[in-house]
């Protein structure tokens, strides 16, 4: 077990196995913690706004649901940015695992006061994700999310950590994640 006290940012796409491979490199440290930032999103329990990509997916769906999305988000943002400094603070190393493409992943940079912050952006082939979305029950998302792949590859080029995940297993991930975020991660 490792001892060393960081933040690492887990990001990517829906079912690029951000939360698989948080849990596992959290287990990696004598004290870690994993943090779901859609368990975060999980907490609003009426009033929840979820923002599609595109035309609304419902009559329902109007721009103040999308306004309120980006709010909801933001705050999702600044709540797990909170729950990290304060695991951090006691001594934990923090996986946050969240999608931290573009201009959120600013959000998490000033928000999170702890450091080092290291970034990793697990990037397997698109198809792969699509075929391990198919998979997961109840949780297909890639037809509606898919297209976050190269906004990531567009916003992101150059930061942190990349990680092409497609013929690696989580646990081959996580070893790779400890060989080379603490160098290549910061941000």
């Amino acid at each position: 077990m490792r001892s060393e006290r960081v933040i690492f940012l887990i990001s990517g796409i829906p079912g690029a196995g951000k939360s698989t491979v948080s849990r596992l490199l959290a287990l990696r440290f004598d004290r870690g913690v994993h943090i779901d930032a859609d368990v975060l999103r999980g907490m609003i329990i009426s009033g929840n706004a979820w923002a599609s990509n595109g035309p609304p997916m419902n009559p329902l769906e109007t721009r103040d649901v999308k306004e309120e999305a980006e709010k909801q988000l933001r705050l999702r943002a600044r709540n797990a940015a909170v729950l990290a400094d304060s695991f951090f603070q006691a001594d934990f190393t923090v996986v946050l695992d969240e999608i931290a493409i573009g201009e959120r992943l600013q959000h998490f940079r000033d928000d999170i006061k702890g450091r080092p912050l290291l970034l990793v952006n697990l990037a397997p082939d698109p198809e792969v994700v699509r075929r391990r979305d198919a998979q997961r029950p109840g949780r297909n998302v890639f037809h509606i999310w898919g297209y976050l792949d190269s906004v990531m590859r567009e916003t992101m080029r150059d930061v942190g950590l990349w990680l092409d995940t497609s013929g690696m297993t989580p646990e081959e991930t996580v070893d790779e994640i400890l060989r080379r975020a603490p160098t290549e991660g910061r941000i």
